[in-house]
């Protein structure tokens, strides 16, 4: 635009003045085209009035018929010498620009704009070309980078998967088998520092499960056969205990309480020595019976002796209609059962209401005991389930008991494949035992 503008400053309207003034004709008297481009406008006003109007073309003159739309737009082209852009009806746009001739007159000199349009379209076609250029060529950057990162954390990526295997594995018991080192571990690299600092942190801990599973082993096998060994020399103090209080003669009184003490506490140590030996069996995989229980009837059994050795408790029941059966091993569910039953009566006062409901779907079964005795404090409820623990801490041998009653509870029915739960606020408890059916 500013080179148009520079043509048509240098033109000084010589093409518009030759188009009336004879001095400015050339040699056979038309007008001056010399040194004028193809397609150069000149127009004439004088007095408001365009008088002539032609453009170059083939180095000769061309008079244009004007509309009165393009006369006016000719008529306001300011006359300051600059370049100004116009559309006229016969031609496409122009710079033009309007300079004050010698007879008073306006001369108006133009120069077509198509050729700066053209630039300026293989400028755009150019930018367009180049956009695209850049547009592909970031986006194959793109792309190239994103499979880099990926190629690239692939080893932290298997760094996260093998830790999240490890976090799914149930570490809190039982022999763990676990997964083995990881291969790229380049201590030249960040992640390979990662992988190498796991596989040392694995090794650590399949270690120190390793020794804990040793030393459950061991004190399984301890108590089984300590509870084995003992069961004899119970038996013998408690038979020569009756052998002694069935004597005809007579006996001191003195003499006669501490035997029915002896007699009493043998008693509670074959009960204690049986249930440690059961825990025993249980947690080392012992198979229990398969056969068909009426887990209905077991109920009504377990409930008719909770009812006659706890006479002044209310015992409720909830049974379907229909009798439920399962496959089992019956005596264990019913003394599973029995001790829920006995924890209910022995740690809620006379009076307390104990709901026995049993419910059932497709694949589970549950049993739920109920009471609106005192509660669990909250602090014990979640090692409820462990050996010798006691809400009251008892051990007096007539309210206290053994601890390992709701431990055996856990223990039947997870050889059963089920679980055992409990919810426990003041004025209501509840232990829950889910099984497959």
């Amino acid at each position: 635009m500013g080179r148009l503008d520079e043509q048509l400053a240098a033109s000084g309207g010589r093409f518009a003045a030759s188009l009336e003034h004879e001095s400015e004709r050339d040699a056979d008297n038309r007008p001056d085209t010399r040194g004028q481009a193809d397609s150069t406008f000149g127009a004439r006003i004088l007095h408001g009035t365009v008088t002539q109007a032609a453009v170059v073309d083939d180095d000769a003159d061309r008079s244009l018929a004007l509309t009165p739309e393009d006369r006016r737009a000719l008529t306001a082209i300011p006359t300051d010498g600059h370049g100004h852009t116009i559309r006229l009806s016969m031609l496409r746009a122009y710079r033009v620009t309007a300079v004050h001739g010698d007879d008073q007159d306006i001369l108006i000199t133009g120069l077509p704009l198509h050729p700066v349009e053209e630039t300026v379209h293989r400028l755009e076609a150019v930018e367009a070309v180049e956009a695209a250029l850049f547009g592909a060529a970031l986006v194959i950057t793109g792309i190239v980078g994103v499979l880099w990162v990926r190629v690239s954390l692939r080893p932290l990526q298997r760094v996260t998967a093998r830790a999240a295997e490890v976090a799914g594995l149930p570490l809190a018991s039982g022999e763990i088998a676990m997964p083995g080192p990881l291969p790229d571990t380049d201590p030249r690299t960040e992640v390979g520092q990662v992988g190498g600092a796991l596989n040392h942190m694995l090794g650590h801990i399949e270690n120190a499960l390793t020794r804990r599973q040793a030393s459950e082993e061991r004190l399984r096998h301890f108590a089984a056969d300590a509870s084995h060994e003992l069961r004899t020399p119970v038996a013998n103090i408690r038979g020569h205990a009756e052998l002694a209080l069935r004597h005809r003669g007579p006996v001191p009184t003195e003499v006669r309480h501490a035997l029915e003490r002896i007699d009493r506490e043998s008693q509670r140590m074959t009960l204690l020595v049986d249930e440690l030996l059961l825990l025993a069996r249980l947690e080392a995989g012992r198979p229990l019976e398969q056969e068909p229980v009426d887990l209905t009837l077991l109920i009504l059994n377990a409930t008719d002796d909770a009812r006659a050795a706890g006479p002044d408790h209310r015992w409720l029941l909830d049974l379907p209609e229909e009798p439920v059966t399962v496959t089992g091993d019956a005596h264990r569910l019913q003394q599973a059962i029995g001790n829920l039953l006995v924890n209910a009566r022995t740690h809620t006062p006379p009076g307390t209401e104990v709901t026995i409901a049993l419910t059932t779907d497709r694949a589970t079964v549950s049993v739920s005991v109920s009471d609106n005795g005192p509660g669990i404090p909250e602090e014990l409820q979640p090692e409820i389930f462990g050996r010798f623990v006691r809400a009251d801490h008892a051990r007096s041998r007539t309210t206290g008991s053994t601890g390992l009653g709701l431990a055996i509870v856990h223990a039947i029915i997870t050889a059963h494949g089920g679980t055992v739960t409990v919810t426990s606020n003041p004025g209501h408890t509840t232990f829950q035992l889910t099984f497959p059916r």
